[in-house]
C-alpha cells in the first residue's frame, strides 16, 4: 500500500525541481513567442492582398502552430503540478492512483504525474 509521500532522495528531487523550473521558462518563452508571430501574421496579413492559395498555406501553417501550442500549454500544466507535487512531497507518485512513479521514468519525463502505463491507458480512451 503506498502512503501517497515520495520515496526519492532530496538530491534527486532538488535536480528535477531546478531542471522543471527550467523548463518552464522555456516553454513560457516559445508560447510567448508563438503569440507574437502570430499577431505579426496577422498584422501583416490584413495590410496586404492575399491569393488563395497563399491563406491556404497560412491556415495550414497557423493549423500546425495551434496544435503545437496546445501540446505546450498541456506540457506546462503537468510542469506546474510536479512542481506543486514537489512542494507537497508527493513528487514521484501517481496522482491517478497513489502507486510510485518509477524513477527511470521521472529522469525522461520529469513532470511525469502518472505512471506510465496508467498514462497509456488514458490516451487510449
Amino acid at each position: 500500500m503506498s502512503t501517497g509521500k515520495s520515496n526519492l532522495d532530496a538530491a534527486f528531487i532538488d535536480q528535477q525541481r531546478e531542471y522543471l523550473l527550467h523548463l518552464r521558462a522555456s516553454l513560457k518563452s516559445a508560447l510567448e513567442e508563438t503569440e507574437a508571430e502570430e499577431g505579426a501574421v496577422r498584422s501583416a496579413v490584413a495590410d496586404t492582398p492575399q491569393e488563395y492559395e497563399d491563406d491556404a498555406q497560412r491556415l495550414d501553417a497557423l493549423e500546425v502552430d495551434g496544435n503545437l501550442v496546445v501540446r505546450d500549454l498541456d506540457r506546462l500544466q503537468r510542469v506546474e503540478r510536479a512542481l506543486k507535487k514537489i512542494d507537497d512531497g508527493t513528487y514521484g507518485v501517481s496522482d491517478l492512483s497513489g502507486q510510485p512513479i518509477p524513477r527511470e521514468r521521472l529522469e525522461a519525463v520529469p513532470e511525469a504525474i502518472l505512471t506510465l502505463s496508467e498514462e497509456e491507458r488514458l490516451e487510449k480512451h
